[in-house]
């Protein structure tokens, strides 16, 4: 789910990653951070918090001196939210120094870092990232290059990173393609981000996708691709389409926006409802809840007002912290409400207590039905792929049925969009799909 941000030759680059980090915010919320580099030194700033908290204060961005620099939003699947975890992690080895930025979930990390502890290696984390520069560093390889084509052999799982040296920046993606990682271009300098919008803040052209089990190396001569590594059957995740994406990204040449629409679409088409107007959960309900109400003929409004001021309640870090944002972050539109049966459209349900206070808020605002449309199928299964849906329990879908969701959530009716519906959209195949049908590409090794 993290941001990761690369840029190779460009005056002031760490102003850059700054405001790709910006566009990322959505990505990641519990901490971020910058390394750059002149060729020479390693500079670092990093913070716990949102990226315009941690880089605030006066001369912070200029005191990130170079051409070449990498920036991280976090958010965590893997490591606790101590500062020793908040990346890019960088480290000096051998070959100099490496500071690397990843976005996705190891799924054998635990069972390397034994062994390497084992052969006296010494973390400064926990985070699964820092098992890739021991790997690197302990190879027995003579350049760069075949270390890490080493190193990223051996970890399973998903990863999309972004590497810096003093010279180069790699980015990489994993061979089964789980997370996003796009190249762009400015002027003549080389840009990394996970998703498009990013480069569309810094004025940046978009090149293309970072392929699946690609290495990308952007250096004084020129941009380098090479695929060394087994290849596998696509498995992008299909979530990032459903909620993690922003809708005004362009990824894995798809609009976001036009599918998430597309999905309210088809949602209105299985399962109709009686109503007098549509509302989204906003905001990442809103391309979906026009899409249902364009296909059922319904009137759209919005009957929840956002405050945008608090972060998106799915990746905050804590329930408590969870059940107390709904309450911050959402309020309602008597008026718009008042007297009406509602249908409310939202992306998905994973935990289910944020859909039931939502239900209760609109139904205390005057509204005669409230019918709950869920613009992706339920949730089933645990990712361990980079979801901070760890453990089944907490997944409300995969111990209940329908009517019981509907009874919890208080609703007059509750559908899903099917999985054949979804497919339909995006395809029957290049997806993972797992968290809904429990078909896992990689199994999980603890």
């Amino acid at each position: 789910m993290c941001g990761i941000v690369g840029v190779f030759n460009k005056e002031e680059a760490a102003n850059y990653v700054y405001l790709g980090l910006h566009a990322l915010q959505h990505r990641g919320q519990e901490a971020a951070g910058i390394i750059s580099t002149d060729g020479e030194s390693f500079y670092v700033h990093k913070g716990r918090g949102l990226v315009n908290e941690i880089f605030n204060k006066k001369g912070i961005i200029s005191s990130l001196k170079g051409r070449l620099a990498i920036g991280h939003n976090r958010y965590s699947t893997f490591g606790d939210e101590s500062l020793a975890n908040v990346q890019p992690l960088y480290a000096h080895f051998d070959l100099g120094n490496i500071a690397i930025a990843h976005n996705g979930n190891l799924v054998n990390a635990l069972g390397i870092k034994r062994h390497l502890v084992s052969e006296g290696a010494i973390f400064n984390s926990n985070s699964d990232t820092e098992v890739i520069i021991h790997l690197i560093a302990r190879s027995k390889k003579t350049s760069f290059f075949e270390r890490l084509v080493e190193a990223l052999s051996i970890i399973k799982g998903a990863f999309s990173l972004i590497i810096m040296r003093e010279d180069e920046v790699y980015a990489v993606r994993d061979p089964w393609g789980f997370r996003p990682l796009s190249i762009g271009k400015l002027d003549d300098a080389v840009v990394f981000a996970s998703e498009t919008c990013a480069f569309d803040l810094i004025g940046a052209e978009f090149i293309r996708d970072v392929e699946p089990g690609e290495v990308v190396i952007a250096n004084r001569d020129g941009v380098h691709s090479y695929k060394p590594f087994k290849n596998r059957s696509e498995h992008k995740c299909v979530f990032e389409y459903i909620y993690f994406a922003r809708p005004d990204s362009f990824l894995w040449d798809r609009h976001v926006y036009s599918i998430r629409k597309k999905m309210g679409e088809v949602l209105a088409a299985e399962s109709p409802v009686d109503a007098d107007i549509v509302i989204p959960t906003p905001d990442s309900g809103v391309p979906a809840a026009l899409g249902f109400a364009k296909a059922s003929g319904l009137q759209f409004d919005f009957g929840l007002i956002r405050n945008h001021y608090v972060g998106r309640t799915f990746i905050e870090p804590s329930q408590s912290i969870r059940n107390f944002g709904v309450r911050l972050k959402l309020n309602t539109a008597k008026d718009v409400l008042d007297g009406k049966r509602v249908v409310v459209v939202d992306d998905s349900i994973v935990r289910g207590t944020t859909s039931r206070r939502i239900v209760k808020m609109i139904r205390s605002a005057g509204a005669k039905e409230v019918h709950l449309r869920i613009a992706s199928p339920p949730v089933m299964s645990p990712c361990f792929y980079g979801i901070d849906t760890p453990t089944k329990k907490e997944l409300i879908a995969s111990s209940h049925t329908i009517e019981e969701i509907r009874k919890y959530s208080t609703a007059e009716s509750v559908a899903y969009l099917s999985l054949e519906g979804l497919k339909s959209i995006v395809g029957e195949n290049g997806y993972c799909f797992a968290c809904f049908n429990g078909d896992y590409p990689i199994e999980f090794e603890k």
